[in-house]
Parts: C-alpha cells; structure tokens; sequence
C-alpha cells in the first residue's frame, strides 16, 4: 500500500470498526487514518509509576490503580440528588472515588475489579477521595502485585464489534495516551485503532509520508519526521516527558502542530499574494481640492488615530490592485468618520460605495449619520434594509443602478440579485465578522475588483488576526476622540439591584438616558435569569414609573425596532430594556449609564461592547454589571477584568484565553478556520514562527514544488474556507 493510500484509507477498514463505530467516528470527524491520526489524546497517563493510595494529598491532580472493595449507591437527604461510592484498595492502603447523579455506574463498576482513576483529589467526610474521576476498568479481577494497572474514563464495551487490536500484555507499565470517548468507541478501543493505523503506514522512507512540511523548513527547525511525530504523539517511549505529553509541548506535538499552521499560512499568504496581483479598472482622484472639501465637512479634528487610518486607506485607495483593509478600532475610537472620508475619496472620483451593517438598527444609524455629513455635497445617501418596501424600495433600486445614489447603506439586502450598482468602487464592511464568509464575497461581486474596507470594533487578538485576518492589511486605532472621559465600571451583586435603580433614578432625572440589558426575550424554564420583556413591564409599572421606557430586541418587527430606537434617540424614552441587540453601533451621546443584567452570562468583549454604548456624549459614563450568585471562578475571573479595564485590546486577549476562539465575539466566528490539532490561545508562538517561515519558503520555492501544489489544492477542503476575494 503507497503511504498516500495508507493515509487516506477509510477507517471503515479497519479491524473491529463496523457500522456503527464507523458512525460514531465520523461524528467526531473522524473519516480517515490520517484524521484519526492527528487527533491528540485528551491526556497521557504515567501507568509505570501510579501513586499510592497511601500518599494522594488533598487538592492535587493524580492518577492511581486499585482493586475495587466495594461499589455503591449512597443515599442522601437532597431528593433526586445520588453519590455512587467505590472503594479502592492498593497495596499502601485505602482511598474512595465518588460520582454524583451517575447511577448507571452501578452497572459498570462492581468489586474485585482493576480500576485506574485519574482526578481532583479532595478531603471527604471519611477521609482522602477522589471527585468524579476519569476512570478505565483494566481487569476483572485483581492484576499481578494487587494493584498495577493500565486504563480511561469509560464503560465496559458492551457491543457486538470486536476490539481492533489486543492490547499489549504490559501496556498498563507505560505512559498511556487517553483518547475522548466517542460514543461506543471507549479510549481503550481508540488505542488499539491507533496501533492498527500506526502499524500499517509503509515502513520503508518513513520520513516520506505525504506531507505538508517542506524538508528544508523541518531540517532548519530539527523538527521530527511526520512518522516519528505521529508515533510519539500515540506511542510514547518509556522515559517521555509525561508533563511535555500533557502541555502538547512534546516534540512530535509541536512538529505537529506547526505542519498544521504552515499549511494555513502558506495558504493564506498565496491567496494574499493572488490579490496583489489584481488590477483594478478604477481610479482615485486625491487633489488639493479635495483636501479643501475634507477639512470643511469635518465636524472636529481628527485624533491622531484616525489620521493614520486615512493615511493608509488613501494610499490603498490609489494603488493598482483592490485594497484589502481591516479597519480595528476600540469603542469610540472613531471609525465611522474614517469610513466617510474613505467614501468621499470614492464618491469624488465618480464611483459608487456600499456600506454594509449587520443590523438595520445599525444600517439606519449609519443612513442618518451618512446623510447629515454628506448634506452639504452632491452626493445622494440612500437605504436598503428589510423594512424598505414597496415603491420606496424600486426607486432606491433604480437610482443606485442609475448611479444617482452615490452611497447605499444597507443591511445583507445589499446582496440579492436585484441590487445593481452602475459603478461600484468601495466596499464598507461594518462589524464585518457577523457576516457570512459567502455574504462578503457577494457584495464585492456587485462592483469590478472594488476596494473593500471591513471594520470591526471588537478589537481582534493578534492569533485570529493572523487567521481570520491574514489576508488583510491591517490599521489599528487605539485613542478616543476628545473631549471623552473612561467609563466607570463597577460590578454589583444583585441584592444591591435597589442601591443601582437609585442611582439610575438620579441620573435620569438630571435629563439623562439609560439602558438595561438582559440575556433572554422572554422568560426560560431551562435557566433561571429575568427576561428582557417581563423587567420591561417591571421597571416601567413600577421602579420608574415616572419615566418613558421601551423595549428593544431582535423578534420585534423591523418597523418596530425602528420607532423604539427613533423614540429612544430623540429623548421621547428615557430608559431602553434590550438585549444584546445594542451591542455594537448604537450612539446616542445622552445615554450615560448601561446597567447589564446577569453579567456572568456574558463574555468580555461582549461586556466592553455594551459597555460603550454610553458615554459618548460629554457626560461621564457609567458602567453596571450585576451578577447572581454563586460565581464560577471563570465568571469572577471576567468580571473583575472588565471593572479593572478600559483597554479593549487587552480584554480581548484575555478573552481569548478565557473562552476561546469562537466565542470572542460572543457569536461563532464567520470564516474562522477548521484547525485540528493547533489552539490559537495554546499555539500562539507557533503560529506567528509558521507565518514566518511560510513566507520565507514561498519566497525560495519553484512555483512547481509538489509540496506547494498538494497546498495550493487542497487548502479550501482542508480549512473550511471559501476564496473571499
């Protein structure tokens, strides 16, 4: 078998892998030798050297092996509530492993069985014992020397498959790699599919599997071959560093796992360079005329962040080939203004431009923006939005297509079919990460190579900028416009809910405005917190009944969301109950305190998000994030940064640490990457050294290199990604 076939050989092939373990394997994505293959285990487990029974310490992780005394259900005085109890007995002594509301145990575990746990170690009632503990049944009966064993977290294999592989008679003396439980396929049986896979790779040229490492680049970095890798990752030698096994900081780990970023990289930086080498058909005019209208439309001089982001987006503006320009701002930094400028530079050179929002809250805020500043031009603002209809609607759709409307704001509606642009020239992506990987590509398909500026103010981590991001160029604006005063953040359990509607009143009464935010619509039976359309009715009836208040979330109908946020701009409504559906873009200066519901529910840059909407007048803002109890120490962790920080930048790190990935923007990121073996929070280092070395080996390669070629095509496949440019 060539080592090509070798690796893509379905793991239906496999001995003991039918029906129904081939299911369960590919739910976990799992179709491949090679995808079984560069899936880490969960953890490895020193079996050679278990800790005694007789020296576990309180609060410390460990692992141990033990005959099983007894096994039982314990009853308590909470109804529902059980404790499945088993006693475990080395030669050093005795210690008890417990797991609650697990009764189906009592059908897996009984005594006189060989049992290796792995877990907290805590101080119980009757003395040391380990809290819901991973744990693998290694015999049914006591092994040789009364207490060594081998073994996971899994129950007895109760299916018609047989096992793929017999185990080796001394695999309980190793280190063990211990492999996530994928339905029916227990850790145990996963390590024997292992050793099948492993031993059936070809043995001659190991160093020759299909791979995505160029030689040179592994000789440089002495990194291991792709078979050493994989054979260390899945068989560790006697004597490996258990602790570098863990961390995925082993050798064949991080060979790895830098084989996986460079791919990526390399990828992305070819598309990047496919992009430089577009040409546009368009033109830019930049004059001393222009500079003129400029500075007589700017309502106030720019920070110095926002020059630099002109700066860049101008000379982008006026290259040959399509500028491609992430826009990160933190809250209130300004970005809208720069989007208008870069609009004038189009807008004079005779193109049309199209600004596209996630919401048309949104949409329409940016339409009242956009029409106040261009007032005093030629140039037409004009809306699409889902609420547009009817014969409003086809004279808009006919005007951009005239080319009478210069600049068209509009939410995904930008996209269909019957949206024509005479001269498109610029694309205006705000909040560009709700969108679609497939919905920005659309838009841009509405113009000639149109110049595309995205723009995000959840500021981005350097790791998914380097992903996500890695076609972009990329401006920063870190300073606030003048005149701004920092926002003061506290955090408040919510028995002192009164103290805050206090000083809400007071704000109120002043003249001010303020928004409430909660998580749900409507109230859950799941999850116990107070819904956005009951508090509604509360707060209005009875804590400020002297006050207008409005309501505000995503199941209103478009007209609808448009009249509260009207009603709320102008100051017709004081008090705003909302969910998250103000989380990015709404402006309204006299808005100065945001209080926020179960803030232990939301992530950081989701807090910092709400947290801007409010002072962005000349009035002091004020933050109010109150939590129920008890706090989980990643929560506490959360909310103590957010009431320390105003640094958007630095959150944002942190909540890429704390949450990961996907959930930095509070929703699941659009084109994010499907890695894997690499963690961006893990992997960071990796990654930027696979970046550098990507570029590198692109620039002394031959556009023929097989290596390249097995990228090149396989890329879109391999990551999950569409070409967006």
């Amino acid at each position: 078998m060539s080592r090509a076939a070798a690796l893509s050989r379905p793991l239906a092939s496999l001995k003991g892998v039918g029906e129904r373990r081939a299911a369960d394997l590919a739910s976990a994505g799992l179709q491949t030798v090679d995808d079984l293959l560069v899936r880490f285990p969960l953890r490895y487990e020193d079996r050679g050297h278990p800790r005694p029974l007789a020296e576990l310490a309180p609060g410390r992780i460990a692992s141990a092996i033990g005959t099983v005394v007894s096994a039982t259900i314990k009853r308590t005085r909470r109804p529902g509530f059980s404790v499945f109890e088993v006693t475990l007995r080395d030669r050093s002594g005795v210690a008890r492993a417990v797991w609650f509301n697990q009764r189906f145990l009592k059908d897996v575990l009984r005594a006189g069985q060989t049992l290796a746990l792995f877990g907290k170690v805590e101080q119980g009632v009757g003395g040391l014992q380990f809290a819901s503990p991973q744990y693998e049944i290694l015999a049914d009966e006591p092994l040789a020397g009364g207490w060594l064993g081998a073994a996971d977290g899994e129950d007895a294999d109760t299916g018609a498959e047989p096992d793929p592989q017999p185990a080796p008679a001394d695999e309980h003396l190793g280190i063990v790699p211990i492999y996530e439980r994928i339905g029916t396929l227990t850790p145990k049986i996963q390590r024997g599919l292992v050793v099948q896979a492993l031993a059936a790779l070809p043995p001659d040229q190991p160093d020759a599997l299909p791979d995505a490492l160029p030689d040179p680049v592994r000789r440089r970095l002495d990194l291991p071959t792709r078979r050493e890798a994989l054979a260390a990752v899945h068989q560790p030698a006697p004597g490996a560093d258990v602790e570098a096994l863990n961390r995925a900081r082993s050798p064949g780990h991080m060979r790895l796992i830098f084989e996986e970023f460079f791919a990526f990289q390399t990828g992305v930086l070819l598309r990047r360079r496919a992009r430089l080498a577009e040409r546009k058909p368009h033109t830019y005019r930049v004059d001393d005329a222009l500079r003129e209208k400029t500075r007589a439309l700017l309502p106030f001089p720019l920070t110095p962040g926002q020059k630099i982001a002109v700066r860049d987006i101008v000379a982008d503006l006026q290259r040959p080939e399509p500028m491609n320009r992430l826009l990160q701002g933190d809250v209130g930094s300004g970005k809208t203004l720069v989007a208008m400028l870069a609009a004038l530079v189009a807008l004079e050179s005779g193109l049309q431009v199209a600004l596209m929002a996630p919401t048309e809250i949104l949409a329409e805020q940016h339409a009242r923006t956009l029409a106040r500043f261009f007032a005093p031009t030629r140039f037409a603002v004009g809306v699409l939005t889902g609420r547009r209809a009817g014969a409003e609607r086809r004279e808009t759709l006919a005007a951009i297509a005239n080319g009478a409307i210069g600049i068209v704001v509009g939410t995904h509606a930008l996209v269909q079919e019957t949206v024509q642009f005479a001269h498109l020239g610029l694309v205006i992506v705000d909040e560009q990460h709700r969108f679609g990987v497939v919905q920005r590509a659309d838009l841009r398909k509405k113009g000639a190579m149109p110049d595309v500026l995205v723009m995000t103010a959840t500021p981005i981590p350097r790791t998914l900028a380097l992903t996500t991001y890695g076609e972009l160029d990329v401006t920063v604006m870190r300073d606030r416009p003048p005149g701004r005063s920092p926002i003061a953040t506290t955090v408040r359990p919510e028995s002192r809910r009164d103290d805050v509607w206090t000083f809400v009143r007071g704000e109120l009464a002043a003249g001010r405005q303020a928004y409430v935010i909660y998580p749900l619509v409507e109230e859950s039976e799941k999850i116990d917190v107070r819904d956005a359309t009951a508090m509604a009715d509360h707060l209005s009836q009875t804590v400020f009944p002297e006050f207008p208040v409005g309501l505000l979330h995503g199941r209103l109908a478009a007209d609808a969301k448009a009249r509260v946020m009207d009603a709320f701009s102008s100051g017709a409504l004081r008090l705003l109950v909302a969910t998250t559906v103000v989380e990015v873009g709404v402006d309204v200066p006299n808005a100065t305190v945001i209080v926020v519901e179960h803030a232990e529910r939301f992530g950081l840059s989701q807090l910092h998000q709400l947290r801007g909407r409010v002072g962005r007048g000349t009035d002091p803002g004020h933050c109010v994030l109150l939590y129920q109890s008890p706090l989980t120490d990643e929560a506490r962790a959360r909310l103590k940064a957010i009431a320390e920080s105003g640094d958007g930048f630095a959150l944002a790190e942190q909540d890429l640490v704390l949450r990961g990935p996907g959930d930095v923007f509070g929703t699941r990121q659009a084109g994010m990457p499907t890695l894997r073996i690499g963690d961006l929070v893990r992997d960071a280092a990796i990654l930027v050294r696979a970046r550098d070395e990507a570029a590198r080996w692109l620039d002394e390669t031959s556009a023929d290199d097989p290596v390249l070629a097995g990228i090149r095509d396989g890329w879109a496949d391999r990551f999950g990604l569409v070409h967006v440019g």
